[in-house]
């Protein structure tokens, strides 16, 4: 839950579409504090009717100086200001304070309204030197900000309908504006956003212009492009956009200007986004690249192990063929990881996939006679792609010895073709930054001083865990019967 939201509930504001209309406010409203150069605060009516009016938000603008360096959130109005803010409330209208009264000297109320309920109020804190600015810059973003606060107070702003979860890029204020009147024609636009438009390729005045004759000039050429667009160049709807000429490209967002329910006027925000498009094309052709090459990888890697298999069949001798069996295992191994690898980009893998796909090329080593059931009995989680390779390949290692070593037949079980039952435990904990792996089987165990052996599934086991991973691993008897091998290595995060 935001801290908003805890907020709101703590002053009795609990309805969900209450909290909805507050929060999208909220998202929206740093627009405003920039057009008018000021700090906004929310007030709303306290759950205590004797502490009056308390602020649960509060947004400093980025285009000029706060009036509060310190957050106003948990402030409750005083007794001079209550009497301002209850008149907004009662009146739903606009309540301008006068100068050297309380706290709220020289503010605005606003009162933030809902179908025809006040929510809370608004007050606009400008400082004295701005409050009387002269240019014509500075009189549009606050003539724009006041349509906008009186918006508000009619329940016209702001609007559920308008689409969420833009782009990067999101046009602010200050990238560039835009003002059209009732029929799309342009009424004022800053100075930035004329520069935005002189980058597309107009190089005429725009004021006095329709705005989509002007952007439909620069891109007729062009390939298709948005079907909301013509609804935000002439500011009919809520909406965002994006176009493109030649290598620049520009998004746009509408936001239509209501008076008692006719539309007067739109704002269009715009701003030159050719430099984040061109970063995100690199990165999705970096990321499309690295997977292709993970994807090259594994079918390099299966053609590799194909070739080991037909080598296999023509060998004759079983210890040639033994280990050409035990390559083609460990290739499939490090192909099974690219394969997983390359199925997305994230710097962490899902090693449970890693594992069970690993753990199905295991049984196939066994006699038929030894029947092996192999189980992961927890999750790894994700680890860290610069491990999962090393991690993989040992842990195969382990499952293959275990099959091999733990079920031995003894001449006589092969000649009556007794069948051996067995199960290999694989089981993963996770404490902190480390990985503790327990490989566990219930065969006939190490012996009384037998131990692993310095075979080459144990040395590469080793050189895997101690080297490549920088962990340790023993060897050790399995209580009831069997062998563990337990390993501990550390989680390490992949940076690349």
């Amino acid at each position: 839950m935001s801290l908003l939201a805890d907020l709101l509930a703590a002053e009795g504001i609990t309805d969900e579409t209450d909290v909805e209309w507050l929060h999208v406010l909220v998202g929206d409203w740093q627009l405003i504090a920039d057009l008018s150069f000021a700090d906004l605060v929310l007030w709303v009516p306290a759950s205590d009717p004797t502490e009056g009016f308390r602020v649960v938000a509060h947004c400093r603008p980025t285009t000029g100086t706060t009036v509060y360096p310190h957050d106003q959130i948990g402030t409750l109005a005083g007794d001079e200001d209550r009497v301002y803010l209850r008149r907004a409330a009662d009146e739903t209208g606009v309540v301008i304070v006068p100068e050297a009264t309380g706290d709220l000297s020289g503010a605005e109320v606003v009162p933030v309204v809902r179908d025809g309920r006040v929510l809370g109020l608004i007050t606009r804190h400008t400082e004295e030197s701005r409050r009387s600015g002269s240019s014509r810059l500075e009189r549009y973003y606050r003539s724009c900000a006041s349509m906008l606060l009186s918006m508000i107070a009619e329940g016209a702003f702001p609007d559920l309908t308008a689409p969420s979860g833009a782009r990067r890029g999101e046009p602010r204020v200050g990238d560039g504006l835009i003002v059209l009147n009732r029929e799309g024609r342009v009424r004022y636009a800053s100075p930035n956003g004329v520069s935005v438009l002189h980058r597309l390729g107009h190089e005429d005045e725009i004021e006095g212009r329709y705005l989509a004759e002007v952007v439909s000039d620069l891109i007729e050429q062009m390939r298709p492009v948005d079907e909301s667009l013509p609804l935000v160049l002439t500011g009919r709807a809520p909406w965002r956009a994006e176009v493109e000429s030649g290598r620049v490209a520009v998004t746009l967002r509408a936001i239509p200007l209501v008076r008692a329910g006719n539309r007067t006027g739109a704002l269009i925000l715009a701003r030159d986004v050719s430099e984040i498009r061109r970063r995100e094309r690199e990165l999705l052709s970096r990321d499309a690249m690295i997977r292709e090459m993970h994807h090259r990888v594994k079918n390099n890697l299966q053609t590799v192990s194909a070739l080991l298999r037909l080598q296999t069949r023509r060998m004759e001798s079983p210890e040639a063929k033994d280990a050409l069996e035990e390559a083609m295992r460990r290739v499939s191994i490090i192909s099974v990881v690219h394969d997983v690898l390359s199925q997305g980009v994230e710097s962490e893998v899902d090693f449970d996939e890693i594992v069970d796909k690993g753990l199905r090329l295991t049984p196939e080593l066994s006699s038929p006679q030894v029947q092996v059931r192999l189980r992961r009995t927890a999750s790894f989680g994700p680890v860290s792609s610069a491990d999962a390779t090393s991690l993989a390949l040992a842990l195969t290692e382990l499952v293959t010895n275990a099959i091999e070593h733990g079920f031995p037949l003894t001449p006589e079980q092969e000649a009556s073709g007794e069948v051996l039952h067995g199960c290999v435990w694989v089981t993963p904990e996770r404490e902190g930054d480390r990985m503790h792996v327990t490989v566990a089987d219930d065969g006939v165990g190490l012996g009384d001083e037998q131990g692993p052996g310095n075979g080459l599934g144990t040395q590469i086991v080793r050189t895997l865990i101690t080297s490549d991973l920088g962990g340790s691993i023993q060897w050790r008897p399995r209580e009831g019967g069997g062998t563990e091998a337990v390993i501990d290595v550390p989680l390490r995060v992949d940076k690349t």
